[in-house]
């Protein structure tokens, strides 16, 4: 049994966040200073420097014990870490794109220090293991994403995708708490450890349990763009700015998934071997795995009708986490593993993806899809985004050599070793489908005629270098897989 701390011994485990914290803060200082404040680079860039203490911080509280933290509300260890070094790593990215996103130019300190205060809530949201914690750590994520989707200053389509978010998420953060509310009424406990132990001891009927559990799911499923939750999706991913549109692809999925995965295994099954073993009550195999299929079905299908470059990103995001249901489907320590994978090579080919897709929109002018034609024609620069896309769309396809096609590897192993034969046959012929919409852009950028004699050009030095490096580690992860699941099995353990 893990130790409980106070909240005076939780504060050294608290490191990383109070980081953040101190970031964000200095931010609105240093943008009282008219020196700083007219230098347009500085605040990301301390930004970045606060991020980067925080991975920092993040590797050093690794070597201290497990433990509950602040009396059980949250929980240290070694699936915390991991997500705490995912939340750094895609908020560097998001802030590099951001920097170089021609839609932001005119964005004040207030962006800078709300990206900071996502990545602080992801960790937090991740390692929580009390209802109160998860509903507020669930906001803190939200609420400040629904700003900064509406961060294009005189954009109808941003304000209109931030307002759009805000009623969604509004109503599915509503109807969650409802659901939270329902599970403590049952069990009398806010502690998802507690609230195993409760139906352990005391069998009762299905229905009043799989209602709040329900309800309960809906807040789970907005955060990873699950059906029937997926709405909000495509609307706020095409009028967001779209460094805030790759992260929210990422960096906010993952954490949703993270307390899924967190809330599912340690509340609802029993460990057993390899395996976790739901409890009598209800039966979440079956529930996460109707969620699954429709999840990427719909995805992958409305995708393919898509002539929005965002629109259809934002359907294949939708249908990525249809595969990833399917593992928490699964049930057994290889799922947990597997996701985690997933979401690392997810968080490579997803952004590299998003790069490109900005770097193309910025220079057409346009986010539709026919602004790929003939891009690998126009210059070398256009040669290497056209390659570097190709390796990201064979990636998310799942085709090898790449990372991709190893993390579903991973996945649908994970659900074979679970004996749901079915839902691995429906997650084959998904990505068979896949494929027809992400060949579409490989097709336009080799086949078809360039709409623009114009050399294409990046806009910058350092923009080819880091899709260039994003597009080698897509193929190297494909190749050389071990150290990434040698990191994953070591952080793939949850409370049970």
């Amino acid at each position: 049994m893990m130790q409980v701390l106070n909240n005076q011994e939780s504060l050294w485990y608290f490191l990383p966040e109070l980081a953040l914290v101190a970031t964000f803060v200095l931010i609105f200082i240093l943008d009282l200073l008219p020196s700083i404040k007219n230098q347009k680079r500085a605040l990301p860039i301390v930004a970045a420097i606060g991020v980067v203490f925080f991975l920092g911080l993040s590797v050093y509280v690794q070597q201290f014990p497990q433990a509950l933290l602040f009396h059980g509300m949250i929980v240290g260890d070694s699936f915390t870490d991991f997500f705490r070094l995912f939340a750094g790593v895609s908020t560097l990215f998001a802030l590099y794109f951001s920097v170089k996103s021609k839609e932001l130019a005119k964005v004040k300190a207030e962006y800078w220090a709300l990206i900071l205060g996502i990545a602080l809530g992801l960790p937090i949201l991740a390692a929580s293991n009390n209802l109160l914690m998860i509903y507020l750590s669930l906001e803190l994520v939200s609420i400040l994403s629904y700003v900064v989707v509406g961060s294009i200053y005189g954009s109808r389509a941003s304000s209109e995708a931030a307002l759009k978010y805000v009623l969604y998420g509004a109503t599915a953060s509503g109807i969650m708490i409802y659901g939270l509310s329902l599970l403590f009424g049952v069990s009398g406990t806010l502690d998802a450890i507690q609230i195993k132990a409760f139906l352990l001891s005391h069998p009762m009927e299905r229905l009043p349990l799989f209602i709040g559990l329900l309800m309960t799911m809906a807040g789970f499923g907005y955060k990873v763009s699950m059906v029937p939750f997926h709405m909000w999706a495509p609307d706020v991913y095409q009028g967001a700015p779209t460094p805030v549109t790759s992260y929210l692809s990422v960096g906010p999925k993952a954490a949703g998934f993270a307390i899924l995965l967190r809330f599912v295994y340690t509340a609802l099954t029993t460990h057993n071997g390899a395996d976790f073993e739901p409890i009598k009550s209800v039966d979440i195999s079956g529930l996460m795995s109707v969620f699954a299929v429709a999840t990427m079905t719909l995805g992958n299908v409305v995708a393919m009708w898509q002539k929005d470059t965002k629109r259809m990103l934002a359907y294949s995001s939708i249908a990525h986490a249809g595969y990833m249901l399917m593992a928490v489907a699964a049930l057994n320590q290889q799922a947990i593993e597997g996701i985690l994978f997933y979401l690392s090579a997810y968080l490579v080919m997803n952004f590299g993806a998003f790069g490109v897709a900005q770097a193309v929109m910025q220079e057409s002018g346009t986010q539709d899809l026919e602004s790929f034609k003939g891009l690998a024609k126009r210059g070398s620069k256009g040669s290497l985004a056209a390659l570097a896309m190709t390796v990201f769309l064979i990636s998310l396809t799942g085709l090898p050599p790449t990372i991709g096609f190893v993390g579903k590897f991973v996945l649908f192993s994970a659900v074979l070793e679970a004996k749901l034969y079915v839902l691995a046959v429906i997650g084959v012929l998904n990505s068979v489908v896949s494929l027809y919409y992400y060949a579409r852009i490989i097709k336009y950028m080799y086949f078809d005629d360039p709409l623009s004699e114009d050399k294409f050009s990046f806009g910058s030095r350092s923009y080819p270098v880091l899709i260039t490096f994003l597009a080698l580690a897509t193929l190297a992860l494909g190749l050389f897989w071990e150290p990434l699941s040698v990191v994953v099995k070591n952080s793939a353990h949850l409370l049970s």
